[in-house]
């Protein structure tokens, strides 16, 4: 799921913000050839993400900085826990590490709040997954995030999928009776080996997409009873995904409803970043 290569050219973008021409006050208060540990602890207990990319990001502004993962992307740690070690130019570590800990408890915060979800749909059969509703540049991680949480990734991006929504049949002025139908021959007549998803937002829109064979169909804002009812008369012809709406308090009752997949935008648009610190390691005495 990471790319190495485009992790590097965000790094670039993070290291072009934060640090522009120079860390002026580490350059004016640390000498040149002072050296350092830092390390990095859970202040209160998270699932892990994002080491490796903080990792690259110290590597990244100084190679000869030496890094020590004590954990790995998907661990449950406690409060306390190490989950990396840093050590070289104190200059270096001085600059990089804010970016390096942002971006782990970010992708953090992520994975926490994810495996928060998919414990509460534990042995419903239903499986819980991610949106395209992600901050812009930062998708790759935020959907490694939701997986190292236990969570699944849905399309990556607009060219993973055929996904119909109301506004694709608005704009294409097919909206009205047997839009759906129309809709879907569309998109099997542009790319007929690709499977096809569709939205709707009642259970009369919903016998119309069974009748198409689409292969996946997106249940929108439908209440739990709705839902219900889709997956009874949908009999295992498509799989259903619920959206919309989805909480951490309703997603149980929503997976008791049957359906194959639940996707939650809230996973990576609303969460709180993790708290992690990142403290200097003082000599022995």
């Amino acid at each position: 799921m990471l790319d190495r290569y485009m992790t590097g050219r965000l790094i670039d973008l993070w290291f072009a913000e934060d640090v522009g021409s120079g860390d002026l006050t580490a350059q004016s208060m640390i000498d040149a050839d002072a050296t350092a540990t830092f390390r990095m602890n859970a202040r209160l207990p998270l699932t892990v993400a994002g080491l490796e990319v903080g990792a690259a990001v110290f590597r990244h502004y100084d190679p000869t900085v030496e890094v020590k993962l004590t954990a790995r992307d998907g661990d449950k740690a406690v409060k306390g826990t190490s989950l990396m070690v840093v050590s070289g130019p104190a200059r270096s570590l001085l600059t990089s590490e804010r970016t390096a800990l942002n971006i782990v408890q970010h992708m953090s915060g992520i994975a926490t709040e994810t495996a928060r979800f998919v414990a509460a749909i534990a042995g419903t059969g239903a499986r819980l997954i991610d949106t395209r509703k992600t901050t812009p540049g930062l998708r790759m991680l935020e959907k490694h995030a939701v997986v190292c949480g236990g969570g699944a990734n849905h399309r990556l991006g607009l060219d993973g999928g055929v996904m119909i929504k109301d506004n694709h049949r608005e704009l294409a002025g097919l909206e009205g009776p047997g839009g759906i139908t129309r809709s879907v021959e569309h998109a099997r007549s542009a790319f007929p080996g690709l499977e096809v998803e569709v939205e709707v937002d009642s259970l009369d829109e919903l016998t119309e997409a069974i009748a198409t064979g689409a292969e996946y169909i997106l249940l929108d804002n439908m209440t739990d009873e709705q839902m219900a009812e889709a997956v009874r008369k949908t009999s295992g012809h498509s799989r259903l995904e619920a959206s919309g709406g989805i909480t951490l308090s309703r997603i149980p009752s929503a997976a008791a409803t049957g359906v194959d997949f639940i996707s939650a935008g809230a996973l990576t648009h609303s969460v709180k970043s993790s708290d992690i610190s990142m403290d200097v390691v003082l000599p022995k005495k």
